[in-house]
């Protein structure tokens, strides 16, 4: 079993993660961090959700959803998407969404984070 990606740091438009900077928006699935297409949260849409609805609740128990600088509610059809796909969301800011992706991942909860840069 491979040791799931740490996120050291956020700030300046990205994330370190494991050590190595990634600029932009992170979705980390399966314990894989790739970039994101969201920029803001106006830019959110369902399709940003694909692959975390096709992987399911066999890989993720949840979306643990960083919404940028300031928590809001998602848009309806992201609500609606994860929740046909059998996914729960937990929604809050990006720095928020940083610190309970630490205590979580201490925890050993299987999840999707999906983190707009802030």
């Amino acid at each position: 079993m491979r040791q799931p990606p740490s996120i050291d740091s956020y700030g300046a438009g990205g994330f370190r993660v494991s050590g190595l900077w990634r600029p932009g928006s992170l979705l980390l699935l399966d314990d894989t961090p790739t970039d994101w297409r969201p920029r803001t949260l106006a830019d959110l849409r369902a399709e940003d959700f694909t692959a975390v609805v096709k992987a399911g609740p066999a890989v993720s128990e949840f979306v643990l959803l960083g919404m940028g600088p300031a928590q809001s509610l998602p848009p309806r059809p992201v609500r609606e998407a994860l929740q046909r796909g059998g996914l729960g969301l937990e929604f809050m800011s990006t720095e928020a969404a940083v610190r309970v992706y630490r205590v979580l991942l201490s925890e050993g909860r299987r999840m999707a984070v999906a983190l707009i840069a802030v």
